[in-house]
Order: structure tokens, then sequence, then C-alpha cells
């Protein structure tokens, strides 16, 4: 009888540890502490903690970059479409051996890497380790830059290694594994001409190739506009123009159908809280000083909503809708799941359209290595998943990807594989194989299409 207590016992406390073990995963899906207002999320945003705090590429005083940096790229977009051509295979055996793209299904992109071997130099693999914004905290952290290619500026590694995104082959596999994951739009990120993030250098001379190579696969390219120094109303009046002349009439351009049947650009505008209401309203509303409404530079713009707040400006500003971007639920209100059914219905009442935006995951202590606290686990691939089914009950028109190459912050869907150099021992997506993120994708954009009919009737 005593035997058998113990064994009972035993098996009690072995039961307890294993459901304590599946309350702390399920904790990672949904972090209770990482609610809005969290100072380390408010600290990673421009202007909502300290108007003077700026993190990384995508938050910093943006350089402009003058002169020639780029090596090889007047022969690049030649280079390219010659070997495009000579490598393609016909279209009907593409359409047949890929998954049909997803044209709601938007996939945020990063054209900024850099090798020796095509670009003269590492860029941003070598990304430096950001500084706390408090000198007592920074002391406590390593300081320095990555020394690719066995020590890159993330905490994942990519199948591919060390790339570069003028690489006309890793061009090539990117767009394969998009397509593959059957999204159907790239959301490209984009600068003006000459004008880089200030770990980057311009990469506006890669979009014919990139246009190139999406037309290939059957892939639409919209631009997501970076917070470039000086952007205004001015500004990206200009820009939209040179981007709908300059690109506008390639097959692979994007533009999205209306409700009222209207064939419209769009553009996804990042860090669009920065510029106050009253300048964009001079672009985006009908009676504005600069307006582009009623042009031939009309076009949808989509702006981020990172505060609750901010729903407001975007209504005032006359954007014509609002994304999420982030990939960590908590981090935001915008990124905070429980938050998009009333964001959704907000936008449904002022004609503005809702794109929530979807990610693995989130790691990003290899550039910022205080900020753990953001770091969200993939929980081989149920963060992900649970990500999907959030965005899928408001029933949005399109669903945003963050990201498919965002190496940085760990938020990509791209294929990785596992790696131990030395002292660093990066993560990986095992179990699993180095495309599951790319076949969840597939299985959401699916079942996304499914009940997208179902709304429909």
């Amino acid at each position: 009888m005593a035997r058998f207590r113990r064994r009972t016992c035993i098996i009690l406390l072995l039961f307890i540890l294993f459901i304590c073990s599946i309350m702390m995963a399920l904790k990672t899906l949904r972090p209770d502490r990482a609610g809005f207002g969290d100072p380390f999320g408010l600290g990673l945003l421009p202007e909502l903690q300290q108007r003077t705090v700026h993190l990384d590429n995508k938050q910093n005083s943006l350089n402009r970059v003058q002169g020639d940096t780029v090596t090889h790229v007047n022969n690049l977009h030649s280079i390219s479409v010659n070997t495009m051509k000579a490598s393609m295979p016909p279209v009907n055996q593409l359409e047949e051996e890929l998954s049909s793209p997803n044209y709601n299904f938007h996939i945020f992109y990063y054209s900024w890497f850099g090798n020796p071997q095509f670009d003269g130099k590492y860029i941003h693999w070598n990304h430096p380790l950001l500084p706390h914004w408090d000198p007592k905290i920074a002391n406590n952290y390593p300081k320095g830059r990555h020394n690719p290619p066995e020590d890159i500026g993330a905490n994942f590694y990519p199948e591919l290694g060390s790339y570069s995104s003028k690489d006309p082959s890793v061009i090539e596999a990117h767009m394969k594994q998009m397509r593959a994951a059957s999204t159907g739009v790239i959301v490209l990120s984009w600068y003006p001409p000459g004008m880089a993030d200030e770990n980057g250098e311009p990469t506006d001379d890669l979009v014919p190739v990139i246009l190139d190579y999406a037309r290939k696969y059957n892939l639409k390219v919209t631009f997501h506009i970076e917070p470039y120094k000086d952007r205004d109303d001015r500004s990206m009046y200009h820009n939209v123009k040179y981007i709908i002349d300059k690109y506008g009439g390639h097959p692979a351009f994007y533009r999205h159908k209306t409700s009222t049947g209207r064939l419209l650009p769009m553009f996804y505008v990042y860090d669009s809280y920065v510029t106050i209401p009253e300048i964009w309203a001079n672009l985006l509303t009908v009676s504005g000083s600069q307006t582009i409404r009623n042009t031939p530079y009309d076009a949808l713009f989509i702006a981020l909503l990172v505060e609750e707040r901010h729903k407001h400006d975007i209504q005032r500003s006359g954007f014509d809708g609002m994304y999420t971007y982030f990939a960590t639920n908590g981090f935001s209100y915008g990124s905070s799941h429980h938050n998009w059914a009333s964001l959704k219905a907000f936008c449904d009442s002022n004609n503005l359209m809702f794109i929530p935006s979807v990610g693995p995951g989130y790691i990003d202590t290899s550039i910022r290595p205080w900020n753990n606290h953001n770091t969200r686990n993939r929980v081989n691939g149920k963060y992900y998943e649970t990500a999907f089914s959030a965005a899928l009950l408001v029933r949005p028109e399109i669903i945003s990807i963050t990201s498919f190459n965002e190496w940085h912050e760990g938020t990509q869907i791209e294929k990785a594989v596992p790696k131990r150099t030395g002292q660093v021992v990066y993560l990986d997506y095992k179990p699993h194989k180095p495309n599951v993120y790319l076949e969840l994708t597939q299985k959401w954009s699916e079942k996304y299409r499914k009940e997208q009919e179902q709304w429909l009737m």
C-alpha cells in the first residue's frame, strides 16, 4: 500500500510539472506583462516616449547618401534580366509547381543586405549593437558591431548565408519562397533615390530588378515608404509621383481594386504618426494645399497605427487605412491581437481599411541585447498560427505579414538553418524544416481564401 501511494504521488507530481510547462509555453503566445504602456515597448518607438530617442535604422535620423556607392549597379538590371530570360522555365510549369498567389496577403520585404562579392563590403549583416537610452543600463551590455559572415546581426541564420540583396540568384530564391508561401504582394521597404537608413546604402536602383523577378513569379510589388529625412506633404507628393511615373507601368506594379471599382496604387507609410495630421491633410484630403486626390497620382495610403489615439489622427489626416506592423503581441495597442476587433469596427464605421500585421515571433537581442523583454517565442509555429487566427476573426480585406526577411528583429519567415560558430549559437526552426514558416503561411493563405468566400456570400 505504501509503495502504491508513493507511485501515485510521483505520477501526480509529474502531471503537475507537465501542466506548469504547458502554461509557460502558452504564456509566450499572449504575454501578460508586455501590455501597451510598458516602458521597454514605448522606448523602441520614436516620439512616443522621448522625441530624441532613436534606436535603429527604421527610427533614426536618416542620412542622405551621396555619390556612387554601389558596385556593379549600372549593369545589374541588364545582367539580371538576361539571366532571368535564360533560366526561366515555361510559365505553365511554374504555375503547376507553386501555390497560387493570394493578392490579399501582403508581406514586408527588405532589400538592404550586402556582402563583399556584390557590394564591396557587408551591409546590414554587420549591424552595430545599439545602446540602451539609459547610460546606467547601457554600461551592462556589450558594444561594437557584428563581424560577418560567421557573426551577423541576427538571432537566426539564413539558409542563403550573409547574402547580397543585389544577387540575382538571391532575388529569384526569395521570389520563389514568397510564391511558395502563397503570398501575392511584396511590400518593399523604400527610400527615395540617394537616401538610405543609417546602416545601409541606397536601394532604389534595385526596384526594376525586383519588379522583373516578381513578374516571373506572378507576384506584385507595392512600396513601404520609410521615414526618410524631411518627409512631409511636399516631398511625399514628389516621391509618389516619382514611383508611379517610373514604376507604375510595370506589369508587377500593384494596384488595388476598391469597392467603387477603381484600380489604385497602394503605399504603406511607416512611422506616419511622427508627422502631424495637418501636414498629411495637405496631401491626402481633397481640399489640401498639396492634394494628391483626383490626380493621376492618387492612391491608397495606409498609416501605421501604434497608439489607440492614432486612429483619430489617421482619420483626420485623410489616410485610407491603417496597419499595425509589429509582430509582438502586447508591444503596442495596435499590435495587440485583442484590440483588432475594435480597430476593425472603427475602420468600418469610417470607411477605412484595417490591415492587421501577423508575424512568427520577435527577437532582436542580437542588435538590442537589453531588449529581451519584447522577445516573443515562436513556440514551433504556434505563435504565428495564433496571430493568423486572431486576424481572421476580424475578417480583414488584407492581411500583412511581418516579415519575409527582417532578420535583425527575428520576424523573418525566410528559410533559416541551424548554425554554431565559436561563441555564437543561432536559433533555428527545429524540429521543423527550414521552410516551415513558408508552409504555415501557405496553409493560412488557403484558409483565409476559403473563409473570405464565405464572408462574401
